[in-house]
């Protein structure tokens, strides 16, 4: 039986520290599907499609790995798209606390689906996407905390010189 999993988050923006926990859960699981929250309640900074876009660009040297958007209950989600395990990720104490909350919560709504919860890389262990947009909108370099895409778009969002095209992983 192949086990597919859901990465949910809103990826406002992927950095380093998720697409760790993306390629350790690419090793772990059959299937992995990166799903970003269309959540009505944060005003994001990249559009739905913007970060479907460079989520996509940076997991596509994963052949099990697909990217998409939803909204909603996550359980909901997870049983369209037949996915078994939810993954979280935590960086701290702090995370753990909520995070426990909201799976025990998806484990009420929904006993089909099992949360898992991951740790990143310690070199990542202190990122936030909200950490990163803050750097960056205050003109400091980003530069190993987001994949190079990202970097070039916060960037350009921010008015400064892009970086030259190179990989974007």
């Amino acid at each position: 039986m192949k086990i597919r999993a859901v990465y949910p988050g809103t990826f406002d923006p992927v950095t380093n520290g998720h697409l760790d926990l993306i390629r350790r859960c690419a090793a772990l699981f059959d299937e992995v599907v990166v799903a970003i929250l269309r959540n009505t309640e944060k005003s994001p900074f990249f559009s739905i499609d913007e970060r479907v876009d460079m989520l996509e660009a940076v997991v596509k040297s994963l052949a099990n790995v697909s990217v998409s958007a939803f909204g909603g209950l996550l359980v909901d989600y997870a049983e369209q798209i037949g996915a078994s395990v939810i993954v979280r990720g935590i960086r701290a104490i702090s995370d753990y606390e909520y995070e426990l909350q909201m799976a025990l919560m998806n484990r009420r709504l929904s006993s089909r689906t099992e949360t898992v919860f991951l740790m990143p890389a310690e070199a990542y262990s202190y990122l936030s996407s909200g950490l990163v947009k803050q750097i960056s909108a205050l003109g400091g370099s980003v530069h190993g905390l987001v994949p190079p895409i990202v970097e070039r778009r916060l960037k350009r969002r921010y008015g400064r010189r892009a970086l030259p095209v190179e990989s974007t992983v």
